[in-house]
């Protein structure tokens, strides 16, 4: 009996040890130039050489070297969507990643291949958060970043048109570039505000002539296949996009579950309160559900964690920071409640594959991060999210009704 023991023992023993040894790690990591610094500021400003790597910051990442990631774009079962584009210099994420959603959503619902204008909705969101900025004398926000369904708001009412007939960049630029347009933007706003001028006919005008200076003049009509059209005809008749058709998902735990709440974040800034907050566990089943329906997903959160490295273009939780199987709907919202999780990049989950168990997402990205690994990479604008990255750090989706038919009966109408 003695003899079993010591055997069961050293058996134990082996197993611990091979669990230490193949625990994540983490190292710190010189920060290196990567594809904002080499290619889009250039494009856009005189860029200093010697100051690209001046006393180069270091961060707290896992290492992944040596480690094998799915990162064959061919591996995933994917959705047809447009090739990943550049948001340059701007904070509008939220914008490029919807309207790649939504190239997406009518090809699956008409076959149709179109490349939408992200910068049609750009510019009416700027007018929209005008509009509120005099309607509470000053006290709403003028920023550059807003919320997926931002999109589907400025759609309804303005419409959209391709992004040939509005790419919102001015002759000869490269990349969009708002570094400038919206400092002019606040000061402007920030002078009416001081002197209390709030004719908002008047505001309106010097705003648009601020946005049509840096992001050339929007349309009136559009021509498609010879018609002449409005951009709400394009949206109706062309697209056939139902803007009313498409939800958004939240899951936290600060507002009751299984009913429309608002999302609380500096980017909602006309206080949205139609999300529709659902416990992780459904949150979870639901987009992976869609996914696997034919469905591309909008989704956002943060992206700013050891797990999360442009470079290597993946995502996933390592587990000195939480066990997989320790994520939960508390996890997250202590991470939400502390700030650690933030609401800061939109992407579009365009395919999935499944690995040892667990779903990998592969995710279209318009931001500077995944264009790292260089143009000639076949991986080139994309990143590889393991689930347990979306299940601790990703807020929010956006997805047509449909997707969810299951989760919409649940709640409290």
């Amino acid at each position: 009996m003695r003899k079993i023991y010591i055997v069961i023992f050293f058996v134990f023993l082996v197993i611990v040890l091979h669990a230490q040894n193949n625990k994540d790690k983490a190292v710190f990591q010189t920060g290196k130039a990567g594809y904002y610094a080499t290619e889009i500021m250039p494009s856009i400003e005189k860029w200093d050489q010697q100051n690209k790597n001046t006393n180069p910051s270091k961060s707290f990442r896992m290492d992944m070297t040596g480690m094998n990631f799915p990162k064959t774009i061919s591996d995933y079962k994917s959705q047809w969507h447009t090739s990943p584009v550049s948001q340059g210099n701007t904070n509008t994420c939220w914008s490029y990643s919807t309207t790649s959603f939504f190239e997406s959503e009518v090809y699956r619902i008409s076959k149709k291949q179109v490349r939408l204008s992200e910068m049609w909705v750009v510019y009416w969101e700027y007018i929209e958060k005008t509009r509120r900025y005099v309607d509470e004398r000053g006290n709403s926000a003028i920023a550059e970043g807003s919320e997926a369904n931002a999109v589907t708001r400025i759609c309804k009412k303005y419409g959209i048109v391709p992004r040939e007939a509005y790419s919102g960049y001015l002759p000869g630029q490269v990349f969009p570039n708002h570094g400038k347009l919206i400092q002019e933007l606040k000061n402007y706003l920030e002078a009416v505000k001081r002197d209390s001028r709030w004719d908002m006919e008047i505001v309106l005008a010097n705003v648009k002539s601020i946005l049509n200076f840096y992001m050339g003049c929007p349309p009136e009509k559009v021509k498609i296949a010879g018609k002449e059209m409005s951009p709400q005809d394009y949206l109706k008749n062309e697209l056939k996009l139902v803007m009313n058709d498409y939800v958004d998902i939240l899951s936290y735990t600060q507002e009751p579950f299984w009913n429309q709440v608002e999302y609380k974040v500096p980017d909602n800034w006309w206080h949205d309160a139609s999300y529709y907050n659902v416990p992780l566990k459904d949150y979870m089943q639901a987009l992976k559900n869609a996914i696997r329906n034919g469905y591309t997903i909008g989704i956002g959160g943060d992206v700013s964690e050891p797990g999360f490295n442009s470079w290597d273009q993946v995502a996933l939780i390592p587990d000195f920071d939480i066990p997989y199987e320790y994520i939960n709907d508390d996890s997250r919202q202590f991470r939400f409640s502390n700030q650690t999780t933030q609401d800061d990049h939109g992407m579009h989950i365009v395919g999935y594959l499944e690995k040892d168990g667990r779903d990998w997402y592969l995710v279209k990205d318009s931001g500077s991060g995944s264009r790292n690994v260089g143009e000639g990479s076949p991986t080139f604008g994309y990143y590889f999210f393991r689930e347990d990255y979306v299940m601790l750090k990703m807020m929010d989706f956006i997805v047509h009704k449909d997707a969810v038919k299951d989760l919409m009966k649940k709640f409290n109408r």
